[in-house]
């Protein structure tokens, strides 16, 4: 297993977590959830994908795909009245593929978000 950043080569494994994601929503709530559906649509994930300010982490097996993701917002209030300026990454959404459930993707994912934030300066990682 390894972490990376995604790329574009990713888009079909990220696509089969993110219908994963919406068939647990859409089992669980059918009466709000469509099925089978996915959160973004291929251009929108190229361009979250492509974009610096909304990381995309993978772990990869060693066939280099995806068994799960993270995806991430930086995110900052600067200005206000009352809140500092404190950056915060924002875990939007984080899946880990059902078959390599119980293998610590998860968990070494998570790290590595925690990682990312220290190394770039980031006052907290929200959820």
């Amino acid at each position: 297993m390894a972490i990376r950043l995604s790329q574009i080569s990713d888009l079909e494994g990220i696509n089969a977590l993110l219908y994963q994601v919406a068939a647990v929503h859409h089992n669980g709530r059918p009466d709000i959830f469509k099925g089978p559906a996915t959160k973004f649509s291929a251009g929108q994930l190229e361009k979250i994908i492509s974009d610096s300010s909304t990381p995309v982490f993978v772990c990869v097996d060693s066939n280099d795909v995806p068994l799960g993701h993270a995806f991430c917002v930086h995110k900052q209030v600067v200005g206000d009245s009352v809140l500092t300026d404190i950056r915060t990454l924002y875990i939007d959404d984080i899946c880990v593929d059902s078959a390599a459930r119980g293998r610590h993707v998860g968990k070494t994912l998570y790290d590595a978000v925690i990682s990312y934030a220290r190394e770039q300066g980031i006052y907290k990682v929200t959820l």
